[in-house]
Order: structure tokens, then sequence, then C-alpha cells
């Protein structure tokens, strides 16, 4: 470069900077250089700006070229059948609040989206290409969307993701999505990432792991327990509810005495849903020493005596001394250690009743709901379909709280313990007991579609309300549920209400229309997720 060439070079940003400075000032009060004041000034600037533009874009040196994109993996499912696609479009494209608030009879599209993925999933295809923005712009927005649209957008949403940053959730939520994520055989690749990954990548490859081989996953994390963090060995350990055994109880008896007192208590909860565990065992002690028989009594009672102290063995066990706000440390006490005992320790505690015994003897000095509260959530965690018919109680009892459950949220746990098909038995005699403004969590923990029975009692409900002149608002939530739910092959029986029903005369104003247009969108919602179910079904993808 001749000094000439450099010195002009040299002073190219100096240019720049003092054009810079007169556009901001403005040609009256500042002109370029050999440019005097007047009407030619603005001109003069931009030509000036423009041929320093020039002179800076040529002075660049070339670059080192980006390296080529590697092309996404093949997907080897077949492609989604024409009209499906189609449909898939339809549904991405819907956004909430696009029709302005309310929906009238209108389908809300973005609702059937995961019902739709599920059914597409099950069947084994693969999305169109052109569908994997949209289908990604809706995962991200929509966590519960999140596992069944990545299974379905495949390799190449992984591949998309690399390239746009509003995306990357994808590569933190799907296994294998990280660039150097390994393939679970890889047994070098895995304790690789496992040092050296970050903490998502880490959490999603134990999880990974674990659904495939439980005891390679425990040995991995039990190699870094000691160095991790307490916030992070409580999101490790948590990822043990899959696939818990006897083999793990060794490690989590070890957790019971980690620095965080959260990480205990989650090793202990663990540990107490292994009814063998020498945890359950001590538990087991503790609780029968305050629980007993009385049988001076004409009716046998159950009489309990909480604990008087919580001392340091039963903290290591994972009993949180400190009682809320509101609640007696004896009552708080008493109901971790009946909730951490072996649901198996009662009958021979208890005269060799049965569940349904137990739960039917009346309970001295006002102890029913905290004992039978904890019973509750002893059956949850230890997923006993006995004891959690007998907490549930017949579904026609005249009280909606039931025998044993304290509230219709913990109803709805206990019912998750029971088949499908015995839970929608259960939840259509409450519904026809105690209609359905009881019944929305209830119906939540039911499977989809509904099962006739279940269908039948929802619909009937619903008619009883309407005819009544109830207020439909008052029912919005349970007609959403039965849009996504009931089956499609219901929307033929609920024809005879699309009608606008005579208003009684203290129905509220409008309840009518109201009632009709929901019963609408209701039957438009079920025949679209029947044409949706055949659209994907023409023919079977080799698996």
């Amino acid at each position: 470069m001749s000094r000439t060439t450099a010195t002009v070079a040299a002073s190219l940003p100096d240019q720049w900077e003092e054009l810079v400075t007169t556009a901001l000032l403005g040609t009256d009060r500042r002109t370029p250089p050999g440019v005097a004041p007047g009407p030619q000034a603005p001109s003069a600037l931009l030509d000036a700006a423009a041929a320093a533009t020039v002179r800076r874009r040529a002075g660049l040196r070339p670059a080192r070229p980006a390296e080529r994109l590697r092309p996404a993996l093949e997907d080897p499912r077949p492609p989604l059948p024409p009209a499906a696609a189609r449909r898939l479009a339809a549904l991405l494209a819907d956004r909430p609040g696009a029709s302005g608030g309310r929906r009238g009879a209108a389908p809300d599209l973005m609702e059937l989206l995961p019902q739709w993925l599920q059914a597409a999933n099950a069947r084994g295809y693969a999305p169109p290409p052109q569908a994997l923005p949209a289908l990604l712009d809706a995962a991200r927005g929509r966590t519960d969307l999140r596992p069944a649209a990545l299974r379905f957008a495949g390799p190449r949403a992984l591949w998309l993701a690399r390239l746009n940053p509003d995306w990357r959730f994808a590569l933190r939520a799907a296994p294998g999505g990280g660039p150097s994520a390994p393939d679970l055989r890889d047994l070098g690749g895995i304790r690789r990432l496992w040092q050296e990954g970050l903490f998502a990548e880490r959490v999603t490859l134990l999880t990974a792991l674990r659904s495939r081989d439980a005891a390679a996953a425990r040995a991995l994390l039990e190699e870094t327990w000691a160095t991790e963090r307490a916030e992070d060995r409580l999101m490790f350990l948590d990822s043990l509810r899959a696939g818990l055994g006897p083999d793990d109880e060794t490690f989590l008896e070890r957790a019971l005495a980690d620095r965080s007192r959260n990480v205990r208590a989650t090793a202990a909860e663990l540990l107490s849903a292994l009814p063998a565990s020498a945890l359950a065992a001590r538990m087991a002690v503790r609780a029968a020493a305050c629980v007993a028989m009385d049988r001076t009594q004409d009716v046998p009672t159950v009489v309990v005596e909480a604990p008087h102290e919580c001392d340091a063995a039963m903290e290591r066990d994972g009993v949180v001394a400190k009682a809320p706000a509101g609640r007696g440390e004896r009552s708080w006490w008493l109901g971790q250690l009946v909730e951490a005992a072996p649901l198996g320790t009662w009958p021979g505690r208890l005269g060799g009743r049965t569940p349904e015994e137990i739960v039917a003897l009346p309970v001295a000095d006002g102890w029913q709901g905290e004992l039978h509260g904890a019973w509750c959530r002893a059956a949850v965690r230890q997923q006993d379909a006995e004891w959690s018919r007998a907490l549930l109680g017949e579904p026609s009892a005249p009280e909606a709280g039931g025998p044993g459950a304290v509230s219709l949220a913990e109803r709805a746990r206990l019912l998750a313990t029971l088949d499908a098909g015995e839970r929608a038995a259960w939840v259509a005699g409450f519904i026809e007991t105690h209609g359905l403004s009881e019944a929305f969590q209830l119906l939540g923990v039911c499977a989809v579609p509904w099962a006739p029975p279940l269908g039948r009692a929802v619909v009937d409900a619903l008619n009883i309300a309407r005819d009544a002149g109830s207020y439909p608002w008052s029912f919005s939530g349970v007609m959403g549920l039965a849009e996504r739910c009931l089956d499609p092959s219901e929307a033929s029986r609920l024809d005879a209400l699309l009608a606008i029903p005579d208003e009684p005369e203290d129905a509220a104003p409008g309840a009518g229309s109201y009632w009709s247009e929901a019963f609408q969108r209701l039957v438009t919602t079920l025949r679209l997720r029947g044409a949706m179910l055949a659209e994907l079904a023409p023919e079977e993808p080799a698996p």
C-alpha cells in the first residue's frame, strides 16, 4: 500500500464521522468541508455520504466464507396425507383473539391442535417441511404442546432450532437435540456430555437415560452428586421418579443426609413411595404409635395421639418440623407420618379390617379430616387403587366431598390411580347425583375421548341446566372440556339441542341464545374432530 493510499484509508473513518456529525446538527448550522452554506448544502452532504459509503465498502477486506450448513437429517416417516396437511396448516394459522373476543359458534382450532398432534404421532407421520416454522412458533408459545409438537416435528425441527434463537427451547426439550448430544448407546459420549454439558442438556440426558436404563442413569448421577449445586441436585433427584424401584433405595438413603432441606424432602418422598424401604418401615412404626383402636366404646373407634415433638430422626426422614401458618404442629407432624407410612400397615393395626371398613370407622376427637386426608395422600403416592376406592366412596353419596377425601382436588388425585374405565364410570355416577358444578376437576382426569357413560352423563347434565334457564357462562369450562373430550360420535345426539329453548320466567336474560350458540359450537367442534381423525387414517403407514 502506497503512502498516499494509506493516508486516504486512514482518513476515511474521520471523514465519515465528520459527515455523521454534520447530518445530526443540520446543514443550516454546519456544512460538509468545502461547501458553502445555502440551499445546495443538503444535496452536497448526501453526495459526500454516498461517495464515502462507496469508498468504505471498497476498502473492506473480504471475510472468510462461513462454513457451509450441513443438511438436515432425513425424516424416514411417511408424509401426511394431503387433507391432513391442509388441516394442520389451518390449525396452526388460528391464533387466540383472532376472532376479536367472543367466538360465537366457531370452534377454537388451537385447542384442537394437541389432539391432532397426538393422532398424527400415533400414526407415525412426518410433517410437511413448510409447516415447521409455524409448528415451532406454536410450541414456543405453549409449553403443553412441546412434547407432542417436537416429536411430530422430527429431526428437521432441531436443525432449524440451531439457526433461530427463538426456537432454542427445542434443543433443550428434545433428547438428542443439542449439537453434542450423543446416542444413548454411546457410553463415552454420554459421559462426556454429563461432565461438560449445560444444565438443561444434562437434565434431558438423565431423563432420557433413566427411561432406557434406570441403573445406568442413577450411576451417572452418583458420580458427580457431591459436586452438584443444591438446586441442580433437586432437579436431578426428581428425574428418579421414572422407573423408581428398590435398587434406588441405597442412593436415596444417602440423600436423606443432604445439606439441602428440599433435597432431603424429595428423597424422603421417593423412599416412602417404596413400601418395602427402610424409611417406610420407620414411618410405619411412628405412625402406628399414633393411631389405634378403642374397643371400649359401643362402636369400635379409631383414636389418635399425635406426636408431641419432631425429633432429629424424624427430620432426617423428611418430616418438616415447622408447620405452615394456621396449622397446629402436632396435626402437621401426624399428617406427614401417616402419609409416608405404607398403607399395608393399617389392616393389621386396626383389627384386620379392609380399607373400606377402616375408612368407615368413626375417628375420635375430631381427627378424622387429618387422618383421612393423610391416607388420601398416601394412596396417591403409593398408587394404591384399593385404598383410593375406599376413600372415594360411592359417587352417589350425599356428601360431594366423600368419606375420606377432604376436597374435590383430593378426589381427582385419587381417581388418577384407577384405570380409565373405572374412572369414567365413577365420575359419570358423581355427575348424575351432584351435577356439573362440582365435577369440573374430576372431568379433567378422565381419559380422552370420554367413555360413552361419561359422555352421556355430561350431555344430560348440560341439557338439564339449559332447560332450567341456568347461567350458561357458569358452564363454559365444562363446555370447553366437552369440545375437546366428548367422543365425536356424540355429535348426532346433540342436534336436538341446537334450537333456542323457551326461557323460564326466572331465567337469565339471553340465556337461551347463549345455550344454543354453545351447543352449536360443541356440535361443530365434534364434527371437526371427527373429520380430523378421518383425514389422518386414509391408510396405515409402515411402522
